[in-house]
This record gives structure tokens, C-alpha cells and sequence, in this order.
């Protein structure tokens, strides 16, 4: 305690040799006594100021421990971030009323001149503090508003050029090729080399039905090429631990954030286990398809039977299944059927239908 009041006694020292030395000139001549050499002399000013303030102190240093103990205490309990903020507005404050000094010397008066700049640093140093220090939330919400908005639109344009990773089943598939043209894939369209080497062993295959769709496959892959709304990258990365070409796939995926576009419903269930973005061909195949309602009517043919006794087969034009209830006595004729319910799944839409009464 002894020490604080002797620091705050020094302070009071230096303070008043200070205030002598830029007050009591203009002080002097106020008062007529500027000629007297005596007082002309800079130090004797110093002096007089030192020498006042430092009576002063001895009556207003206990009264200033106090002071000091109660902020103290006071800003201990201050929760950090009211600290912060408040020290951020605190600096802010006395900046502004650095750059507003400029204005008071206009004012022919020096010691005026001070005096405001003082009330003014104190003024708004002390409003700086108390604003940010209540106000914080507030700017927070205001610059964290401003920061989610700036990243929803970076995460946007990332998950936009996002990279997506196309597996042997859909290129076979081919639908991959028109989704293309239509512009809706966007970012680059990767064929790892491992998947394309599944595609050469799948054309070079024996078995004609294999050959075919592999052929198939490389055709595809090539219209992707030459088309201009898609970006097709052949990968050479691989992982020569791995056997299995889905998790391969799954493995690139992860390693560089992409999405594994395939119309594989065990590849999707194993990309789902493991955290990957998947866009199924299948999926958004049902969900441009029309909307059937039960209790709507439509004509169809019955082509064969159904795995259930007298079940009738019939397929709408982009292959959906209608199970036709009773439809067995009407294989090969064209009927008009009422849907009586829709079972949409990954792997596809089926309908479930009975011979309309009309």
C-alpha cells in the first residue's frame, strides 16, 4: 500500500512539472508579472507545477489508493471478453479524439486549447470502453452475420467446383452423358485410372454381354470428353493397397473431398458408412420422373407375368414397373389400370395398379 502511494505521489510530481511547464507561462502573462526574469525561466516552471502538485498529493493519495484498489477490483471481475472489447474501444476512442484535437486549435486560448483535449481524450476513451464493453454481442452478431454470409458463399462455390468421381456402374449406365449436356453437373468429372482399367477388362472380356456394355462404357466416356459443358479428368491416382475398386473410389473421395456420382445401391450404402457425399443417377432419375397418385388412371400393356399368382408386368416408357394386380388374363393387351399405391426407393420406383373397372 506504501509503495502504490508513493508511485501515485512521484506521478503527481512529474504530472504538475508538466502542467508548470505548459500552463503557467500563459498563466504569467494573464496576470501582468511575464517580465519578471525570475518567472521567465522554464525550470522555475517546472518547479512551481512539481512543487504544487506534490502538496497536493500528500491530501489526495489515499483518496486515489482507493480509487485504484476499486477498479482493480473491479476490472478482476470484468468477464475477458467485456475486457477486450472494452480495451478494443477504449483504443478506438482515444483515436478519435486524436484525429478531433486538430479541430480545438482553432481556439485562440492555449490553455483552453488543452483543457479540451484532455476532457475530450478522457470523454471519449471512456465511451469507447463502455460501448464495446456492453455492446458486444451485438458487434459480434453484426461481424459474425457478415462472416457466415461470406462463408456460406465460399463453401457454395467450393461445394459447386467440387470434384465428382464417376465409378465403373454409372458411365456403363451412359445417363451420366445427358446429365452432362444439360449443364446441371458442375466442377470436373473424374475417371481414376483404376476405373478405367475395370472398363478395358470389361470390354476385353469373352462374355459378349460384358464386352458390349464395356465397349459401351468407353464410348461414353469419350462423348463426355467431346462434349463442352463437361470437364472430364482422367486420375492416375491409386491405392495399390486396396483390391476393391468401390473403395478405391471411396478412398479418392475422401482424400480429395469429392462426391462419388454412381447409380450403385450397395457402392451408395457403403459411401454413406463412410461419410461420403454420393449423387445417385437412380435418385434423381425418380425425382424428374412423373408424379403418380394413387387412384389415377393410365393405360398400359401387359407384357408377362408377375412373381405373385395372377400379378400382370407392365412398364411405363422411362422402365418403371407397374405390378398389375389380376393383370395375368390381359398379357399382351393394352388396359387402363388405377394406381392404388407407389413404392419409391434408391434402387428405383415401382407402381401398384389393378385393372380400372371401366
Amino acid at each position: 500500500m506504501q509503495v502504490l502511494k508513493r508511485t501515485i505521489q512521484i506521478m503527481f510530481l512529474l504530472i504538475g512539472g508538466a502542467l508548470g511547464y505548459i500552463f503557467l507561462p500563459s498563466l504569467y502573462k494573464m496576470m501582468n508579472v511575464s517580465g519578471i526574469p525570475f518567472l521567465d525561466n522554464a525550470f522555475v516552471s517546472v518547479l512551481i507545477g512539481a512543487g504544487l502538485l506534490f502538496i497536493l498529493s500528500f491530501m489526495f493519495s489515499d483518496y486515489f489508493v482507493k480509487l485504484l484498489n476499486w477498479l482493480e477490483e473491479r476490472l478482476i471481475k470484468l468477464p475477458p471478453a467485456d475486457l477486450l472489447f472494452g480495451t478494443i474501444g477504449l483504443i478506438l476512442g482515444l483515436l478519435v479524439a486524436f484525429l478531433l484535437s486538430f479541430t480545438i486549435d482553432s481556439i485562440p486560448f492555449p490553455p483552453v486549447q488543452q483543457v479540451l483535449r484532455i476532457l475530450l481524450t478522457l470523454t471519449l476513451g471512456y465511451l469507447g470502453f463502455r460501448v464495446f464493453a456492453t455492446q458486444r454481442e451485438e458487434i459480434l452478431q453484426l461481424f459474425s452475420g457478415r462472416a457466415v454470409a461470406k462463408r456460406n458463399k465460399t463453401e457454395s462455390n467450393e461445394k459447386s467446383a467440387q470434384q465428382k468421381v464417376l465409378d465403373t456402374s454409372v458411365i456403363i449406365d451412359g445417363r451420366i452423358a445427358d446429365i452432362a449436356e444439360t449443364g446441371f453437373l458442375e466442377g470436373e468429372l473424374v475417371v481414376p485410372q483404376f476405373v478405367l482399367t475395370e472398363l478395358q477388362h470389361i470390354a476385353d472380356s469373352s462374355d459378349t454381354l460384358k464386352r458390349t456394355r464395356g465397349r459401351r462404357g468407353l464410348d461414353i466416356l469419350k462423348r463426355l470428353q467431346d462434349e463442352k459443358n463437361s470437364h472430364v479428368v482422367i486420375s492416375e491416382e491409386d491405392f495399390e493397397e486396396v483390391q476393391e475398386v468401390d473403395l478405391k473410389l471411396v478412398r479418392y473421395a475422401k482424400k480429395f473431398n469429392a462426391q462419388v456420382v454412381t447409380n450403385d445401391f450397395n457402392l451408395n450404402k457403403v459411401c454413406d458408412l463412410h461419410q461420403v457425399e454420393v449423387l445417385n443417377i437412380n435418385d434423381l432419375a425418380n425425382a424428374v420422373k412423373p408424379v403418380v397418385i394413387p387412384g389415377e388412371d393410365m393405360k398400359v400393356v401387359v407384357i408377362k407375368d408377375g412373381k405373385e399368382q395372377n400379378q400382370g408386368i407392365a412398364y411405363l416408357e422411362d422402365g418403371t414397373m407397374i405390378v398389375v394386380e389380376d393383370g395375368h388374363a390381359f398379357i399382351g393387351q393394352a388396359i387402363t389400370v388405377t394406381v392404388t399405391s407407389v413404392l419409391q426407393t434408391s434402387a428405383g420406383r415401382m407402381i401398384f395398379a389393378k385393372p380400372s373397372e371401366d
